[in-house]
């Protein structure tokens, strides 16, 4: 098990470091008043800084539900866990499954990965495309694991959409096998277009579908969840208990509040949306500006531009982009292997339209020096 590559530069660069490497929402975004006030209410009543149940608050749980249910996915407060973000639910899902073999996106997010390294599990990587995973390859793996890994909405490294017939094709073959799917949706969210259907909801009793306010909220209230069938998530609470008694009841108590007010919530992620869209096309119109080379897709949502330099070590060129205070992640980071790439990762979403300038500048310069 090797550590994030991300995690190990954000305790590395300074404030005069541009950096393009996490995968951070922009903080001008964050609803500063409203969590203030809802905030505030939690002191109003002193029960609410005592311990809580350890699936989570009934309210909130319920509360999440019923964004479930709006999509059209049929959902109950008893079909959620609260956890200490979504790292943790992949944590307890991980350890239920542990020993098993799954079928995982080649590349795919390291957090991820780790969890599944240190927990036994055997990883088979498929081929990822800009449409979602090699479905014949999938298949083929998914038949003898009978569990998988994916990121469909704007994938973590890849920035990939799967497309409608991909997730009927996968949801109908994990339904004949009576397998799981573990469904990672941070970003499903930040879509520029349309929502996508997910693939749980095609198969509610035989997925995990993950969630998290970090992306559309604020990353350290550190809430995600887990939405499952009853009967594992009754599983999952028998884990749970054994990391913490409870994920942070004064963050939970905040969201609840704050989520009373669903229309205000819907309004907010409009917000993120627009913003993040604008953010991108800067940021794409910038790439063929300043780094003409790499090739990519503009992503139809989400938070990052993938993409490759053809015959460059980006690993190689980051090292020396560090020098100059800039940082990307080079996609080696995210493939099982140890083998070199030329494919990088870009967040669009933290930096400014001065800061993505000068960033990418100092890249071409790097890149030519090599």
């Amino acid at each position: 098990m090797k550590r994030s590559f991300i995690r190990e530069i954000l305790e590395s660069i300074d404030e005069e470091t541009i950096s393009f490497a996490g995968g951070l929402p922009d903080e001008m975004l964050f609803p500063l008043k409203d969590l203030k006030e809802a905030n505030a209410k939690v002191y109003e009543h002193a029960t609410n800084l005592q311990y809580t149940t350890s699936d989570g608050l009934f309210e909130l749980r319920e509360k999440i539900a019923e964004l479930y249910n709006e999509e059209g996915f049929p959902t109950d407060a008893k079909n959620i866990l609260i956890t200490t973000g979504s790292q943790q639910a992949l944590y307890i899902i991980a350890k239920h499954f542990q020993n098993r073999e799954i079928t995982i996106e080649n590349p795919s997010y390291l957090g991820a990965v780790n969890i599944f390294k240190i927990n036994s599990l055997s990883m088979k990587a498929i081929t990822l495309k800009n449409n979602g995973i090699k479905i014949k390859q999938f298949k083929k793996a998914y038949k003898k694991s009978k569990l998988c890994y994916l990121i469909p909405d704007f994938q973590n490294p890849m920035a990939s959409l799967y497309s409608d017939a991909k997730r009927e094709k996968i949801a109908k073959y994990i339904l004949k096998t009576d397998g799981y799917i573990i469904e990672d949706a941070p970003y499903n969210k930040l879509y520029f277009e349309k929502k996508s259907q997910s693939i749980s909801s095609r198969i509610p009793n035989n997925s995990l579908h993950l969630g998290s306010f970090s992306k559309t909220l604020s990353p350290s209230l550190r809430l995600g969840w887990v939405r499952g069938n009853t009967e594992i998530i009754k599983e999952f609470l028998k884990i749970k208990e054994t990391i913490d008694l409870h994920s942070c009841s004064i963050a939970q108590h905040t969201l609840n509040n704050y989520l009373t007010d669903k229309q205000n919530y819907k309004c907010h992620l409009q917000n993120i949306r627009d913003s993040y869209k604008k953010k991108m096309e800067f940021f794409a119109k910038a790439l063929q500006r300043h780094l003409p080379a790499f090739r990519f897709e503009k992503p139809k949502g989400g938070m990052f531009i993938y993409g490759y330099l053809k015959g460059v070590d980006t690993y190689e060129l980051v090292q020396e982009c560090m020098k100059k205070k800039v940082v990307f992640v080079p996609a080696n980071q995210f493939y099982l292997g140890d083998e070199t790439s030329d494919e990088i990762r870009f967040n669009f979403t933290h930096s400014s339209a001065e800061e993505v300038e000068n960033g990418l500048k100092k890249i071409a310069l790097t890149l030519i020096a090599l």
